[in-house]
């Protein structure tokens, strides 16, 4: 009761609405900036709490007079107050974006309900984390998809609204919702990436002829690049092969051989090896097959998180939107002939913009759509 009455609208409205809307906008700028920290930190595995603020590059612990949303960043001229080394110009659009898709998720619902605008709030701003962390580091921490999935269903429990329910409905309701959500969510990418690792699940690469390739203690060594083993490797039936030309270990030398990679085994024509006991591999091929990915599985928990908070029909959408961007993205690059880019590009961003674009206009579009009449 005391939670209901908390985020009432009419014990909201006793301030003028745009009072909340200018302080929602600053709440965003501020939870923006840590962002910037999550981003930095998260994907390096460090913590988000402390040390507290510093610069990368002189390790100056930046005090709280220097650390104002935007301002600071435009203030010194984005560098760095005490070494002068430039910031990075990410750090003021994510607290800006922030800040704005604060504000109009408040715009949005806010005035109808407080609660389910400050969840969305809350919801956006790890879109935006995981859509920059995405695009740096291709992946999608655990703690935003997994994290979320928790908070998603914790949430979804005390606002029911969020899945469109009435806020009287039955705590079974809700938590079938939010589970529901999360299963379909999870669920449809995950057969969605089954089914791409069977049909595209091999990337053969063609290279010239007595091409040297070394497998290093974490990659493969190319002629052109290094591909990491976790990369290549995402389950244990994953393999690298090649057909070697010539083929050197320590102990041995092998012709015309073919060798099988996984990640708890070596073949070695009829041979076999632990990958561990292996301290040198070297061989000499002109073609290369490596396993490969159609989504990465961060992507699978990410859509269950969405689903959390959001409900499965949100899932469906997110991910039909989502190809479809991806769709449009991949037809911008190859009329700029950037086609090589595409392929490069994660699939995450587009997932979280199809959410995004749910949040505010999809049950319409949803009911536009799919409503019986």
């Amino acid at each position: 009761m005391e939670l209901k009455a908390i985020f009432n609208p009419s014990n909201w409205s006793g301030v003028p609405f745009h009072f909340w809307s200018a302080m929602i906008f600053w709440l965003g700028c501020m939870v923006g900036s840590f962002l910037n920290v999550c981003i930095h930190r998260m994907p390096l595995g460090l913590s988000v709490v402390s040390p507290p603020s510093h610069c990368p590059h002189c390790k100056y612990s930046i005090p709280w007079y220097l650390n104002v949303p935007l301002l600071t960043w435009l203030m010194l001229r984005a560098r760095c107050k005490n070494c002068g080394a430039p910031i990075s110009i990410r750090y003021f659009l994510v607290e800006l974006l922030t800040g704005v898709m604060f504000f109009e998720a408040w715009i949005w619902i806010g005035r109808e309900s407080p609660a389910v605008a400050l969840v969305y709030c809350l919801l956006l701003a790890g879109l935006i984390a995981a859509t920059f962390i995405d695009f740096e580091h291709f992946i999608i921490p655990d703690e935003i998809t997994i994290g979320g999935m928790v908070v998603g269903f914790v949430l979804s429990v005390l606002v029911p609204r969020l899945h469109c329910l009435p806020d009287a409905v039955s705590l079974a309701d809700s938590i079938w919702q939010s589970l529901l959500g999360m299963g379909v969510g999870a669920g449809v990418i995950y057969a969605i990436l089954r089914a791409g690792k069977l049909m595209f699940g091999r990337q053969k690469v063609a290279l010239p002829a007595e091409t040297k390739i070394v497998f290093g203690e974490t990659a493969v060594i190319l002629p052109d690049k290094e591909v990491p083993y976790d990369e290549l490797f995402y389950r244990k039936s994953d393999v690298i092969v090649l057909k070697a030309r010539t083929l050197e270990l320590i102990d041995r030398c092998c012709w015309n051989v073919e060798v099988r990679l996984s990640p708890e085994r070596l073949q070695i024509g009829d041979e076999e090896f632990n990958p561990e006991d292996v301290k040198h591999l070297e061989a000499v091929s002109a073609e290369i097959v490596l396993p490969r990915e159609a989504m990465g599985f961060g992507d699978v928990k990410f859509m269950g998180a969405i689903g959390a908070f959001l409900g499965w029909k949100a899932t469906v959408f997110s991910l039909m939107v989502s190809s479809m961007i991806g769709a449009a993205v991949g037809l911008i690059l190859i009329v700029l002939q950037k086609r090589q880019l595409s392929s490069r590009l994660p699939y995450g961003p587009y997932i979280a913009l199809a959410a995004v674009i749910w949040i505010f206009w999809g049950p319409a579009i949803w009911a536009a759509f799919f409503t019986v009449r």
